[in-house]
Protein backbone atom coordinates (compact mmCIF):
# COMPACT_ATOMS: atom_id res chain seq x y z
CA UNK A 1 0.00 0.00 0.00
CA UNK A 2 1.42 3.45 -0.87
CA UNK A 3 1.61 5.57 2.27
CA UNK A 4 0.24 8.75 0.28
CA UNK A 5 -3.14 6.94 -0.24
CA UNK A 6 -6.18 9.43 0.31
CA UNK A 7 -7.71 7.57 4.03
CA UNK A 8 -11.14 5.51 3.80
CA UNK A 9 -13.49 6.21 7.47
CA UNK A 10 -14.69 2.29 8.51
CA UNK A 11 -18.28 3.82 9.93
CA UNK A 12 -19.34 0.89 11.62
CA UNK A 13 -15.83 0.30 13.55
CA UNK A 14 -15.29 4.15 13.29
CA UNK A 15 -12.00 4.21 12.96
CA UNK A 16 -9.41 5.46 9.69
CA UNK A 17 -9.15 2.10 7.71
CA UNK A 18 -6.42 3.46 5.71
CA UNK A 19 -5.08 5.84 8.48
CA UNK A 20 -4.86 2.18 10.56
CA UNK A 21 -2.76 0.78 8.19
CA UNK A 22 -0.49 3.68 7.71
CA UNK A 23 0.32 3.44 11.33
CA UNK A 24 0.68 -0.57 11.13
CA UNK A 25 3.04 0.57 8.26
CA UNK A 26 5.01 3.19 9.91
CA UNK A 27 5.96 1.86 13.08
CA UNK A 28 6.37 -1.98 11.61
CA UNK A 29 8.25 -1.04 8.09
CA UNK A 30 9.77 2.06 9.41
CA UNK A 31 12.11 3.13 12.46
CA UNK A 32 10.53 5.74 13.56
CA UNK A 33 13.90 6.95 15.17
CA UNK A 34 15.63 7.07 11.53
CA UNK A 35 12.50 9.20 10.26
CA UNK A 36 11.70 11.09 13.78
CA UNK A 37 15.48 12.18 14.89
CA UNK A 38 16.81 13.41 11.75
CA UNK A 39 13.33 16.24 12.44
CA UNK A 40 14.10 16.54 15.95
CA UNK A 41 17.82 17.25 15.30
CA UNK A 42 16.72 20.08 12.74
CA UNK A 43 14.12 21.27 14.94
CA UNK A 44 16.74 22.41 17.74
CA UNK A 45 19.39 23.81 15.25
CA UNK A 46 21.30 20.64 14.81
CA UNK A 47 21.93 18.88 11.45
CA UNK A 48 23.83 15.92 9.42
CA UNK A 49 27.50 16.03 8.76
CA UNK A 50 28.62 18.59 6.43
CA UNK A 51 29.84 16.95 2.90
CA UNK A 52 33.37 17.28 2.92
CA UNK A 53 35.67 19.96 1.62
CA UNK A 54 36.49 20.02 -1.63
CA UNK A 55 39.77 22.01 -3.08
CA UNK A 56 41.66 22.18 -6.23
CA UNK A 57 45.55 22.28 -6.35
CA UNK A 58 46.73 23.56 -9.52
CA UNK A 59 50.55 21.86 -9.70
CA UNK A 60 53.10 23.07 -11.77
CA UNK A 61 54.88 20.04 -11.90
CA UNK A 62 53.93 17.00 -9.69
CA UNK A 63 56.14 14.10 -8.26
CA UNK A 64 53.74 11.28 -7.14
CA UNK A 65 56.00 9.17 -5.31
CA UNK A 66 56.65 6.72 -8.06
CA UNK A 67 58.68 6.72 -11.19
CA UNK A 68 61.84 8.93 -12.24
CA UNK A 69 60.29 12.25 -13.53
CA UNK A 70 57.33 14.69 -12.90
CA UNK A 71 54.50 15.37 -14.95
CA UNK A 72 53.51 18.81 -15.66
CA UNK A 73 50.49 20.89 -15.42
CA UNK A 74 48.31 18.77 -12.49
CA UNK A 75 44.95 19.05 -10.74
CA UNK A 76 44.81 17.53 -7.17
CA UNK A 77 41.05 17.23 -6.10
CA UNK A 78 40.93 17.11 -2.01
CA UNK A 79 37.99 16.04 -0.52
CA UNK A 80 37.79 16.08 3.17
CA UNK A 81 41.13 14.36 4.11
CA UNK A 82 41.61 12.46 1.10
CA UNK A 83 42.93 12.56 -2.32
CA UNK A 84 39.28 12.49 -4.70
CA UNK A 85 41.55 12.55 -8.02
CA UNK A 86 44.59 13.41 -10.13
CA UNK A 87 44.75 14.80 -13.51
CA UNK A 88 45.27 17.09 -16.06
CA UNK A 89 43.13 20.25 -16.54
CA UNK A 90 41.32 18.53 -19.07
CA UNK A 91 40.97 15.45 -17.28
CA UNK A 92 39.87 17.39 -13.65
CA UNK A 93 37.99 20.45 -14.65
CA UNK A 94 37.59 22.99 -12.02
CA UNK A 95 34.62 24.16 -11.33
CA UNK A 96 33.44 28.17 -11.43
CA UNK A 97 33.72 29.55 -7.63
CA UNK A 98 35.48 26.00 -6.32
CA UNK A 99 38.38 26.75 -3.75
CA UNK A 100 41.93 26.64 -5.48
CA UNK A 101 45.09 26.85 -4.43
CA UNK A 102 47.11 27.86 -6.95
CA UNK A 103 50.69 25.98 -7.07
CA UNK A 104 51.13 26.41 -10.72
CA UNK A 105 55.14 27.76 -10.10
CA UNK A 106 55.56 24.89 -8.16
CA UNK A 107 56.85 21.14 -7.93
CA UNK A 108 54.08 19.22 -5.81
CA UNK A 109 55.15 16.22 -3.80
CA UNK A 110 53.80 13.57 -1.08
CA UNK A 111 54.35 14.33 2.51
CA UNK A 112 57.70 13.17 3.37
CA UNK A 113 58.04 10.55 5.74
CA UNK A 114 61.32 10.09 8.27
CA UNK A 115 61.52 6.51 9.74
CA UNK A 116 64.01 7.40 12.35
CA UNK A 117 63.26 10.03 14.92
CA UNK A 118 63.31 11.01 18.42
CA UNK A 119 61.02 13.40 19.05
CA UNK A 120 61.62 13.81 22.53
CA UNK A 121 65.24 14.76 21.98
CA UNK A 122 66.70 17.72 21.95
CA UNK A 123 70.12 18.30 19.84
CA UNK A 124 71.51 21.13 22.07
CA UNK A 125 71.42 19.37 25.18
CA UNK A 126 74.63 17.09 25.28
CA UNK A 127 75.81 17.70 29.13
CA UNK A 128 75.69 14.49 30.58
CA UNK A 129 74.12 15.87 34.06
CA UNK A 130 71.01 16.61 32.24
CA UNK A 131 70.48 13.03 32.65
CA UNK A 132 69.91 13.36 36.29
CA UNK A 133 68.66 17.02 35.83
CA UNK A 134 65.43 16.57 33.67
CA UNK A 135 62.27 14.97 34.64
CA UNK A 136 60.26 13.66 31.94
CA UNK A 137 58.35 16.47 31.11
CA UNK A 138 61.47 18.29 29.62
CA UNK A 139 61.38 15.82 27.14
CA UNK A 140 57.35 16.18 26.71
CA UNK A 141 57.53 20.36 26.42
CA UNK A 142 60.44 19.22 23.86
CA UNK A 143 57.82 16.81 21.85
CA UNK A 144 55.65 18.87 21.46
CA UNK A 145 57.80 21.69 19.87
CA UNK A 146 59.63 19.31 17.93
CA UNK A 147 56.67 17.70 16.59
CA UNK A 148 55.08 20.94 15.14
CA UNK A 149 58.60 22.03 13.62
CA UNK A 150 59.42 18.40 12.00
CA UNK A 151 55.78 19.15 10.32
CA UNK A 152 56.21 22.29 9.00
CA UNK A 153 59.94 21.28 7.43
CA UNK A 154 57.54 18.73 4.93
CA UNK A 155 57.58 15.34 7.11
CA UNK A 156 53.93 14.89 7.45
CA UNK A 157 54.96 11.07 8.87
CA UNK A 158 57.51 9.91 11.20
CA UNK A 159 58.76 6.92 13.06
CA UNK A 160 59.89 7.65 16.39
CA UNK A 161 62.09 4.70 17.39
CA UNK A 162 62.68 5.75 21.00
CA UNK A 163 61.79 7.88 23.80
CA UNK A 164 60.51 7.88 27.24
CA UNK A 165 58.24 5.30 27.89
CA UNK A 166 55.64 6.04 26.46
CA UNK A 167 56.05 9.62 25.18
CA UNK A 168 55.64 9.19 21.73
CA UNK A 169 52.61 6.88 21.81
CA UNK A 170 50.87 9.81 23.81
CA UNK A 171 52.02 11.91 21.44
CA UNK A 172 50.79 10.22 18.34
CA UNK A 173 47.59 9.84 20.00
CA UNK A 174 47.48 13.76 21.23
CA UNK A 175 48.12 14.63 17.46
CA UNK A 176 45.99 12.42 15.98
CA UNK A 177 42.93 13.55 17.87
CA UNK A 178 43.60 17.03 16.76
CA UNK A 179 44.81 18.51 20.07
CA UNK A 180 48.06 19.02 19.12
CA UNK A 181 49.85 19.97 15.48
CA UNK A 182 52.56 17.23 14.35
CA UNK A 183 53.36 14.99 11.61
CA UNK A 184 51.27 11.07 11.76
CA UNK A 185 53.52 9.26 14.20
CA UNK A 186 54.71 5.35 14.15
CA UNK A 187 55.64 4.99 17.82
CA UNK A 188 57.65 2.54 19.52
CA UNK A 189 58.65 2.67 22.93
CA UNK A 190 61.98 2.44 24.70
CA UNK A 191 64.84 0.90 22.89
CA UNK A 192 64.88 -2.69 24.44
CA UNK A 193 68.47 -3.27 25.52
CA UNK A 194 70.68 -5.90 27.34
CA UNK A 195 71.97 -4.64 31.19
CA UNK A 196 75.17 -2.50 30.41
CA UNK A 197 73.91 -1.75 26.71
CA UNK A 198 73.17 1.33 24.28
CA UNK A 199 70.05 1.67 26.22
CA UNK A 200 70.96 1.49 29.84
CA UNK A 201 72.66 3.74 32.11
CA UNK A 202 76.88 2.86 31.73
CA UNK A 203 79.62 3.64 33.90
CA UNK A 204 78.62 5.42 37.01
CA UNK A 205 78.51 4.62 40.84
CA UNK A 206 75.96 1.68 41.26
CA UNK A 207 73.99 3.32 43.59
CA UNK A 208 73.12 5.99 41.19
CA UNK A 209 69.68 5.02 39.76
CA UNK A 210 67.15 6.90 37.11
CA UNK A 211 64.12 4.65 36.32
CA UNK A 212 60.16 5.55 36.28
CA UNK A 213 59.40 1.88 36.53
CA UNK A 214 61.71 -0.66 38.16
CA UNK A 215 59.16 -3.04 38.20
CA UNK A 216 59.15 -3.13 34.46
CA UNK A 217 62.93 -2.30 34.50
CA UNK A 218 61.52 1.14 32.20
CA UNK A 219 60.24 -1.40 29.42
CA UNK A 220 62.95 -1.19 28.05
CA UNK A 221 65.99 -3.80 30.08
CA UNK A 222 65.85 -7.46 29.17
CA UNK A 223 68.52 -9.89 29.74
CA UNK A 224 67.25 -13.80 28.17
CA UNK A 225 64.69 -14.90 26.20
CA UNK A 226 61.92 -14.60 29.39
CA UNK A 227 62.84 -10.83 30.13
CA UNK A 228 63.15 -10.17 26.11
CA UNK A 229 59.70 -11.80 25.55
CA UNK A 230 58.13 -10.37 28.57
CA UNK A 231 59.17 -6.86 27.08
CA UNK A 232 58.20 -6.85 23.83
CA UNK A 233 54.46 -7.64 25.37
CA UNK A 234 54.36 -5.04 27.52
CA UNK A 235 55.33 -2.56 25.56
CA UNK A 236 52.43 -3.92 22.77
CA UNK A 237 49.99 -3.37 26.36
CA UNK A 238 50.79 -0.13 26.27
CA UNK A 239 50.38 0.69 22.72
CA UNK A 240 53.30 1.03 20.63
CA UNK A 241 53.15 0.32 16.59
CA UNK A 242 56.86 -0.74 16.47
CA UNK A 243 59.34 -2.48 18.59
CA UNK A 244 62.88 -0.94 18.89
CA UNK A 245 65.84 -3.19 20.01
CA UNK A 246 69.27 -2.28 19.94
CA UNK A 247 71.31 -5.38 18.71
CA UNK A 248 74.70 -3.48 19.19
CA UNK A 249 76.47 -0.76 20.90
CA UNK A 250 75.97 2.81 19.52
CA UNK A 251 77.48 5.65 19.72
CA UNK A 252 76.31 8.47 21.75
CA UNK A 253 75.89 5.88 25.18
CA UNK A 254 78.28 5.24 28.11
CA UNK A 255 80.76 2.63 28.02
CA UNK A 256 79.93 0.76 25.00
CA UNK A 257 81.68 -0.05 21.84
CA UNK A 258 79.65 0.64 18.27
CA UNK A 259 80.71 -2.81 16.94
CA UNK A 260 79.89 -5.03 19.46
CA UNK A 261 76.78 -7.27 19.19
CA UNK A 262 74.32 -6.92 22.42
CA UNK A 263 71.95 -9.36 21.81
CA UNK A 264 72.37 -13.31 20.77
CA UNK A 265 70.36 -14.48 17.61
CA UNK A 266 68.22 -16.72 19.85
CA UNK A 267 66.93 -13.62 21.78
CA UNK A 268 66.57 -11.77 18.86
CA UNK A 269 64.41 -14.13 17.20
CA UNK A 270 61.91 -14.76 20.00
CA UNK A 271 61.46 -11.10 20.20
CA UNK A 272 60.53 -10.88 16.45
CA UNK A 273 58.35 -13.41 17.21
CA UNK A 274 56.38 -11.69 19.41
CA UNK A 275 56.25 -8.59 17.72
CA UNK A 276 55.20 -10.23 14.19
CA UNK A 277 52.54 -12.42 16.36
CA UNK A 278 51.14 -9.24 17.13
CA UNK A 279 51.35 -7.22 13.93
CA UNK A 280 54.24 -4.70 14.99
CA UNK A 281 57.33 -4.86 12.75
CA UNK A 282 61.24 -4.92 14.62
CA UNK A 283 63.68 -2.32 13.93
CA UNK A 284 66.96 -2.58 15.11
CA UNK A 285 69.72 -0.18 16.22
CA UNK A 286 72.45 -2.08 14.96
CA UNK A 287 76.01 -0.35 14.38
CA UNK A 288 78.68 -3.67 14.12
CA UNK A 289 78.56 -5.89 11.47
CA UNK A 290 77.82 -8.86 13.39
CA UNK A 291 74.94 -6.76 15.25
CA UNK A 292 73.46 -6.73 11.78
CA UNK A 293 73.75 -9.91 10.75
CA UNK A 294 72.35 -11.34 13.78
CA UNK A 295 69.15 -8.68 13.91
CA UNK A 296 68.76 -10.18 9.78
CA UNK A 297 69.14 -13.33 10.63
CA UNK A 298 66.53 -12.86 12.99
CA UNK A 299 64.03 -11.37 10.55
CA UNK A 300 63.78 -7.83 12.04
CA UNK A 301 62.28 -5.64 9.84
CA UNK A 302 64.77 -2.95 9.23
CA UNK A 303 68.51 -2.29 10.06
CA UNK A 304 69.16 1.45 11.88
CA UNK A 305 72.42 3.01 11.18
CA UNK A 306 74.16 -0.06 9.45
CA UNK A 307 77.66 1.79 9.79
CA UNK A 308 80.00 -1.30 10.10
CA UNK A 309 77.96 -3.21 7.73
CA UNK A 310 80.17 -6.04 5.79
CA UNK A 311 79.83 -7.73 2.67
CA UNK A 312 77.84 -10.84 4.14
CA UNK A 313 75.66 -8.76 6.13
CA UNK A 314 74.45 -7.08 2.88
CA UNK A 315 74.35 -10.18 0.79
CA UNK A 316 71.83 -10.97 3.88
CA UNK A 317 69.80 -7.83 3.50
CA UNK A 318 69.60 -8.51 0.13
CA UNK A 319 68.40 -12.15 0.32
CA UNK A 320 66.02 -11.38 2.83
CA UNK A 321 64.67 -7.87 1.96
CA UNK A 322 65.31 -6.05 5.13
CA UNK A 323 65.21 -2.57 4.67
CA UNK A 324 68.17 -0.30 5.85
CA UNK A 325 67.63 2.93 7.74
CA UNK A 326 71.02 4.48 7.57
CA UNK A 327 71.47 8.04 9.22
CA UNK A 328 74.12 9.99 7.03
CA UNK A 329 73.79 13.39 7.45
CA UNK A 330 74.31 13.62 11.57
CA UNK A 331 78.04 12.85 11.66
CA UNK A 332 78.28 16.59 10.34
CA UNK A 333 76.41 18.11 13.23
CA UNK A 334 77.67 15.80 15.51
CA UNK A 335 81.46 16.99 15.10
CA UNK A 336 80.45 20.07 14.77
CA UNK A 337 77.56 21.92 16.35
CA UNK A 338 76.94 19.21 19.16
CA UNK A 339 80.30 19.73 20.91
CA UNK A 340 79.59 23.07 21.05
CA UNK A 341 76.73 21.57 23.55
CA UNK A 342 79.20 19.43 25.62
CA UNK A 343 78.70 16.24 23.78
CA UNK A 344 81.19 14.15 25.79
CA UNK A 345 84.71 13.39 24.17
CA UNK A 346 83.94 9.54 23.76
CA UNK A 347 81.14 9.94 21.41
CA UNK A 348 83.35 12.19 19.65
CA UNK A 349 85.75 9.68 19.08
CA UNK A 350 83.26 6.88 18.48
CA UNK A 351 81.70 9.07 15.76
CA UNK A 352 85.33 10.19 14.52
CA UNK A 353 85.85 6.52 13.91
CA UNK A 354 82.68 5.12 12.30
CA UNK A 355 80.68 8.65 10.28
CA UNK A 356 82.92 8.16 7.03
CA UNK A 357 82.40 4.24 7.29
CA UNK A 358 78.91 4.59 7.67
CA UNK A 359 78.86 6.60 4.28
CA UNK A 360 80.66 4.73 2.55
CA UNK A 361 79.00 1.61 3.85
CA UNK A 362 75.95 2.57 2.51
CA UNK A 363 77.05 2.98 -1.21
CA UNK A 364 78.01 0.05 -1.42
CA UNK A 365 74.57 -1.43 -0.10
CA UNK A 366 73.24 1.06 -2.39
CA UNK A 367 75.18 -0.45 -5.03
CA UNK A 368 74.04 -4.26 -4.04
CA UNK A 369 70.71 -3.64 -3.81
CA UNK A 370 69.61 -3.20 -0.47
CA UNK A 371 66.51 -1.53 -0.13
CA UNK A 372 66.73 1.74 1.17
CA UNK A 373 64.35 4.07 3.68
CA UNK A 374 64.51 7.23 4.79
CA UNK A 375 65.41 7.91 8.30
CA UNK A 376 67.95 10.95 9.91
CA UNK A 377 68.13 10.15 13.75
CA UNK A 378 66.73 13.59 14.31
CA UNK A 379 67.09 14.35 18.28
CA UNK A 380 70.37 13.95 17.53
CA UNK A 381 71.01 17.27 15.33
CA UNK A 382 68.06 19.89 15.43
CA UNK A 383 64.36 19.12 14.34
CA UNK A 384 63.26 20.62 11.35
CA UNK A 385 66.55 20.14 9.44
CA UNK A 386 65.18 16.29 8.15
CA UNK A 387 65.43 17.39 4.62
CA UNK A 388 69.14 17.81 4.99
CA UNK A 389 70.15 13.99 4.63
CA UNK A 390 68.48 13.94 0.60
CA UNK A 391 72.22 15.57 -0.27
CA UNK A 392 74.54 13.19 1.24
CA UNK A 393 71.99 10.31 0.07
CA UNK A 394 72.56 11.24 -3.61
CA UNK A 395 76.18 11.95 -3.03
CA UNK A 396 76.42 8.01 -1.93
CA UNK A 397 74.52 6.37 -4.63
CA UNK A 398 71.12 7.01 -4.95
CA UNK A 399 69.63 8.80 -7.76
CA UNK A 400 67.65 12.04 -6.67
CA UNK A 401 64.38 10.30 -7.81
CA UNK A 402 65.67 7.19 -5.56
CA UNK A 403 66.04 9.55 -2.67
CA UNK A 404 62.93 10.97 -2.59
CA UNK A 405 60.90 7.53 -3.19
CA UNK A 406 62.78 6.36 0.05
CA UNK A 407 61.24 9.26 2.10
CA UNK A 408 57.41 8.79 0.39
CA UNK A 409 56.73 5.20 -1.51
CA UNK A 410 59.37 3.23 -0.16
CA UNK A 411 59.19 4.26 3.31
CA UNK A 412 55.55 3.87 3.58
CA UNK A 413 55.98 0.10 2.57
CA UNK A 414 58.68 -0.31 5.18
CA UNK A 415 56.58 1.03 7.95
CA UNK A 416 53.09 -0.68 6.38
CA UNK A 417 51.22 2.91 5.37
CA UNK A 418 51.25 1.89 1.83
CA UNK A 419 47.63 2.27 1.27
CA UNK A 420 47.23 5.86 3.12
CA UNK A 421 50.42 7.75 2.66
CA UNK A 422 53.54 8.01 0.66
CA UNK A 423 51.95 8.79 -3.13
CA UNK A 424 49.81 11.06 -4.51
CA UNK A 425 47.07 9.51 -5.76
CA UNK A 426 43.50 9.13 -5.26
CA UNK A 427 42.42 7.56 -2.16
CA UNK A 428 45.92 8.55 0.24
CA UNK A 429 45.78 11.08 2.43
CA UNK A 430 45.88 14.79 1.30
CA UNK A 431 49.61 15.00 2.67
CA UNK A 432 51.16 17.39 0.62
CA UNK A 433 54.41 19.52 0.18
CA UNK A 434 55.66 21.97 -2.47
CA UNK A 435 58.64 23.04 -3.23
CA UNK A 436 60.20 26.32 -5.65
CA UNK A 437 62.73 24.15 -7.50
CA UNK A 438 62.94 20.67 -9.10
CA UNK A 439 64.24 18.90 -6.90
CA UNK A 440 65.26 16.26 -9.55
CA UNK A 441 67.44 18.51 -10.49
CA UNK A 442 68.57 20.15 -7.40
CA UNK A 443 67.91 17.43 -4.38
CA UNK A 444 68.70 20.55 -1.70
CA UNK A 445 65.40 22.16 -2.70
CA UNK A 446 63.96 19.72 -0.22
CA UNK A 447 65.61 21.89 2.18
CA UNK A 448 63.54 24.33 2.05
CA UNK A 449 59.38 23.27 1.71
CA UNK A 450 57.57 25.99 1.02
CA UNK A 451 54.32 24.64 1.20
CA UNK A 452 52.62 22.01 3.25
CA UNK A 453 49.03 20.14 3.98
CA UNK A 454 48.26 17.24 5.94
CA UNK A 455 45.16 15.54 5.90
CA UNK A 456 43.79 18.27 3.58
CA UNK A 457 44.15 20.96 5.95
CA UNK A 458 46.69 23.89 5.32
CA UNK A 459 50.01 23.51 7.60
CA UNK A 460 52.54 26.15 5.76
CA UNK A 461 52.39 28.39 3.54
CA UNK A 462 55.24 30.69 2.33
CA UNK A 463 52.31 33.35 0.81
CA UNK A 464 54.32 34.99 -1.90
CA UNK A 465 54.64 33.74 -4.15
CA UNK A 466 52.15 31.41 -3.31
CA UNK A 467 48.74 32.24 -3.91
CA UNK A 468 46.25 30.41 -2.26
CA UNK A 469 43.32 29.99 0.58
CA UNK A 470 44.35 29.20 4.04
CA UNK A 471 42.24 26.52 5.56
CA UNK A 472 42.44 26.69 9.34
CA UNK A 473 43.94 24.38 11.64
CA UNK A 474 44.65 24.35 15.44
CA UNK A 475 48.15 25.56 16.32
CA UNK A 476 50.31 24.55 18.52
CA UNK A 477 50.27 26.01 21.95
CA UNK A 478 54.11 26.29 21.90
CA UNK A 479 53.94 28.18 18.47
CA UNK A 480 56.27 31.09 19.39
CA UNK A 481 57.95 29.89 22.45
CA UNK A 482 61.41 28.54 23.04
CA UNK A 483 62.16 24.26 24.64
CA UNK A 484 62.46 24.93 28.14
CA UNK A 485 65.75 24.46 29.95
CA UNK A 486 66.59 22.90 32.87
CA UNK A 487 65.37 24.81 36.18
CA UNK A 488 66.68 22.31 38.59
CA UNK A 489 69.95 22.42 40.50
CA UNK A 490 73.03 19.96 39.57
CA UNK A 491 73.37 17.07 41.58
CA UNK A 492 75.33 14.25 41.93
CA UNK A 493 72.64 12.05 43.24
CA UNK A 494 69.78 10.85 40.58
CA UNK A 495 66.39 12.07 41.17
CA UNK A 496 63.46 10.52 39.97
CA UNK A 497 62.87 10.58 36.45
CA UNK A 498 63.26 8.81 32.95
CA UNK A 499 66.46 7.97 32.12
CA UNK A 500 66.21 9.34 27.77
CA UNK A 501 66.28 7.15 24.87
CA UNK A 502 69.75 6.87 23.55
CA UNK A 503 69.99 8.26 20.09
CA UNK A 504 72.37 6.97 17.37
Amino acid sequence: MGICQESVYDHESHENVVGRDWLRFFFLEIDPLNFILPLLLASFGFSADPAPKVVYIKAGHLFDGTGDSTRAGCVIQVEGDRIKAVGSFREIPIPDGAEVIDLSRFTILPGLIDCHTHLGSRADRYDEINKFKDTPNHSAFAAVLNAKTTLEAGFTTVRDVGSRPFLAVDLRESIDEGFLVGPRIVASGPGISITGGHGDLNRYAPQVRISMFPEERDFKIADGIDQVRQVVRAQIKHGVDVIKVNASGGVLSRGDAPGAPQYSVEELKVLVEEAHAAGRKVAAHAHGAQGIKNAVIAGVDSIEHGSLIDDEGIKLMVERGTWLVADIYNDDYLLGKAVEFKLPQESIDKEKAIGQLQRDNFAKAVKAGVKVAYGTDAGVYPHGDNGKQFYYMVKYGLTPAQAIRSATSDAAELLGKSQSVGKVAPGMFADLIAVENDPLANIRALENVRFVMKGGAVIKSEKTPINLSIRDVKNSPLHDQNPLSASSPPSTIATPGANPASPR
